[in-house]
Order: C-alpha cells, then sequence, then structure tokens
C-alpha cells in the first residue's frame, strides 16, 4: 500500500514500491496486490464500479487505485476526515481479499486509521511498515525542518509549536499520542538508512520493532546490454557535466545549486548542468517563477530538461559525469543515489543525514556543507577541475543492494512475523480416568 502509484505522481518511494511489486510477482511464494492512493481524475481513468473509490489497472488486476481527494485528508492527524474510506471502503475491500501481510510503504493520502483498521480486522496478519521520510514525526512535510531553514534534530510539543503557532503544544501532545497509537499495530518497521532508524527509535518505536533494511535495487543495463556503470567510464573528454534528478521543490536545494552554478560559470564556464525535475507544476507561483527566471538567469550553462521517461535514465546517466544531490533537509536513502551508483556516476552531496550515510567522502563522491553555495561551488570545482578525479571516485562506486537479495530477506520477514502471530497450538487435554 502507498500514497502514490508513479505513473499518477513520479517520486523515488512510488518507482521503488512499483519495482518490489513487479518483483515479488515474479516470486513462485507471493501473490501481491499493489494498492496506491490516487486523485481524481489525473488523466485515463482505470476501470472500476461506480460507487466505490477503488479502481483496477486496465491492463493488471492485481493493482488497485483507491481515490481520494487530498482536500479531504487531515494533514495535521493523517486521517481522512470521511470515515466512510475506512468504516465501509477498505473494511470491505480487506474483507475481500484477506491478505496473509499487509506492507505498507506510505499512507499520506489514505491514513493512519488504515493500520488500526487491519489490525483489528485481520489479527494474525503481520503488519510491515516501511518509514521513507520522517512525516510522522514532522508536521512539515516529514522534512525536519525548522521554519528559518535550520534542520530540526528533535521534535517536542514546544519546538513544534514554535514552528506553527496556530497548533498548541497540546495539539502536538494529542497528535504524537494518536499516531503512535496507530504505529503500535505495527509488528515491524523497515528503515532503509540507519540515520532515520535512529530518529525513530529517539521518537519513540520500540528498538526491537525497527530493522535497517536497504531498498533492493534492478540491475542496469546499456542499450548494447551492457553494465551501466561502464557507461563512458573510457572516455576521453573533460568530466565537467553536471545533472540533477529529483522533484522540483523548496526542500531539494535546487536553489543552493543554482546560486553555486553563478560562481561556477564565471570559473569554469564549460559546466553544464542538466535538471531533470519533476512536478514544478505542483509548487507555488512563487518558487515556480524564481526557479524559471534563475535558469534564464543562467542560459547557456543549465537546461531545464522537465520530467523523464523511466526508460531514459540510462541515456540521461550516461551523459552526465556527476550527479547533484543538494537537498536542504536530511532526507532518508536517497534513490537517486542508488540511481548514480548503478549507473556509475559519482555523487556530488550535502553532508549530513542519508545523504552522508551513503555517499563516502572522497571515496564515491563529495560532500559540501548544507545549505551553502559557496561551498558547493567549491566542490564542483574541484570535481571538474581536478585531472583524474572522476577516475578515482568512479572506481569508488560500491555495489548496490539487489532486489533479489531485498526479496529474500522480505520473504524470510514475512515467513518469520506469520509464524510468530499464528495461534498457538494447544494441546488436548489428558483423559480423566475415574476408579
Amino acid at each position: 500500500m502507498l500514497h502514490n502509484h508513479p505513473t499518477v505522481r513520479p517520486g523515488g518511494g512510488e518507482m521503488y514500491a512499483l519495482e518490489l511489486f513487479e518483483a515479488l510477482k515474479a516470486t513462485r511464494e507471493i501473490e501481491p496486490l499493489l494498492v496506491a492512493r490516487m486523485p481524481p481524475n489525473p488523466g485515463p481513468q482505470p476501470s472500476g464500479h461506480p460507487g466505490t473509490p477503488f479502481k483496477t489497472m486496465p491492463d493488471d488486476p492485481s493493482q488497485y487505485f483507491v481515490v481520494t481527494e487530498e482536500a479531504g485528508f487531515d494533514y495535521f492527524l493523517g486521517t481522512a476526515r470521511d470515515k466512510s474510506i475506512y468504516t465501509r471502503y477498505f473494511d470491505e475491500f480487506l474483507r475481500a481479499h484477506r491478505p496473509d501481510v499487509i506492507h505498507f510503504q506510505h499512507t499520506q493520502f489514505i491514513g493512519y486509521d488504515v493500520i488500526s483498521l487491519a489490525a483489528r480486522l485481520l489479527p494474525r496478519a503481520p503488519l510491515v511498515y516501511t518509514l521513507h521520510e520522517y512525516l510522522s514525526i514532522c508536521h512539515r512535510d516529514g522534512q525536519m525542518l525548522r521554519m528559518n531553514g535550520d534542520l530540526c534534530t528533535h521534535e517536542s510539543p514546544r519546538r513544534c509549536n514554535e514552528c506553527y503557532p496556530h497548533w498548541s503544544q497540546q495539539h502536538f501532545f494529542l497528535r504524537k499520542q494518536l499516531i503512535q497509537t496507530h504505529l503500535s499495530h505495527i509488528d515491524l518497521f523497515l528503515a532503509p538508512s540507519r540515520f532515520l532508524l535512529e530518529r525513530y527509535a529517539d521518537w519513540g518505536i520500540p528498538r526491537e520493532k525497527l530493522r535497517f533494511e536497504d531498498y533492493g535495487r534492478l540491475p542496469v543495463r546499456d542499450a548494447e546490454g551492457h553494465d551501466a556503470r561502464d557507461a563512458g567510464a573510457r572516455a576521453d573528454r573533460p568530466r565537467n557535466r553536471l545533472a540533477f534528478f529529483g522533484q522540483v521543490n523548496q526542500y531539494k536545494g535546487l536553489d543552493v545549486l543554482l546560486r553555486a552554478m553563478k560562481i561556477v560559470a564565471s570559473e569554469h564556464p564549460d559546466v553544464h548542468l542538466w535538471i531533470h525535475g519533476a512536478n514544478l507544476e505542483m509548487q507555488s507561483d512563487a518558487l515556480q517563477q524564481e526557479f524559471r527566471q534563475a535558469v534564464e538567469d543562467l542560459e547557456g550553462h543549465v537546461t531545464f530538461a522537465g520530467p523523464y521517461d523511466r526508460e531514459r535514465l540510462p541515456e540521461l546517466m550516461a551523459a552526465a559525469d556527476w550527479v547533484v544531490v543538494p537537498s536542504r533537509w536530511w532526507e532518508n536513502s536517497p534513490l537517486v543515489i542508488q540511481e548514480a551508483f548503478l549507473h556509475g556516476r559519482p555523487v556530488i552531496c550535502s553532508d549530513v543525514g542519508g545523504m552522508a550515510e551513503k555517499v563516502s567522502d572522497g571515496v564515491n563522491g563529495l560532500h559540501f556543507r548544507i545549505g551553502d553555495p559557496i561551498k558547493l561551488a567549491e566542490a564542483i570545482g574541484q570535481a571538474v577541475g581536478t585531472p583524474g578525479l572522476w577516475d578515482q571516485l568512479h572506481a569508488g562506486v560500491p555495489e548496490i543492494f539487489s532486489m533479489d537479495e531485498h526479496i529474500a530477506n522480505l520473504i524470510r520477514i514475512y515467513h518469520d512475523l506469520m509464524e510468530s502471530k499464528s495461534p498457538v497450538r494447544k494441546l488436548p487435554a489428558p483423559a480423566v480416568v475415574e476408579g
């Protein structure tokens, strides 16, 4: 179960969930169903029946969309305002399918209530939850960022109230209690980074319920069927091509990157940045205008290529030398870093959280001080201006945790949890012999 289907709203977590679902389908042990939330009328409609929010994909009846309005979702408490989505529709859906295991990838736009519903209806079914960010901890889109832009290290009613004065400290206390009550039904949480695992342990998730499990990824081949890590590795040319892959929003640090490019353009005029960014149209008018103006001011040095089809990723990665991840927040386990490493590309990234955990400075990439365009410009200058550095860092790119190993781990997890939740078989009472 997840909050968006990648065909409707592309994102790293969404793509991972779909890849995982397809890989589970290929096994002999799992018959998976995918339930993904979608907004009303995003384009061509999947098939369905009147009077229900559940619809199936035309070409895959094992994939379900559940249609919900964002306007009907209470972002503060993480619940749908119209409770019939639980008491009627999800109740009927779960009773009809009776899954052996439910693996939540995300509950945004659906609601934490579905966890408690599943625990009540299917008490023997293990519930697994993959943590992709800090949304349960932080009301600010799960980013753990203060309103002044500083990184937030921990939550408390007082600190959260400072960011959102219109919500009292009592509101934040109750928010945490409500969310933790729903999450208490989860049997195991999977954390794709150790940094994120520790944040949730500090927040109150019992440590014995937390397990580190990175995202499994499929191998990538180029058009000729060769390992994509080697694409362009022996090219005799300057390593001066940068690429950004991801969503265009206020947290991804594109403003930092564009300001750094102004400095880079004056010192290394042959350096070029391609921005492969999705969902710009979903941002505020002010952010869209600021972004477009910055790109226009850097004409000849920056190209905004917009969103891309996933099938083109090997081609786009092969055209780049360095992948830049300038996020302003902690991140978790950015899938773009795995994508870069799968294609043999060193990464230039912010020096905190899941980014610093996944990229080793001077081994397979370079760190810069988070939010600092001058330090980012220095890192880019070092990358493009140091002979042999690209080859050195390319050679240090690690192997990525494979989807096959990930699937094997998950199947073991599912079976172990199912066994632990199976009813205890009672021995028959001994016969009473009279006399």
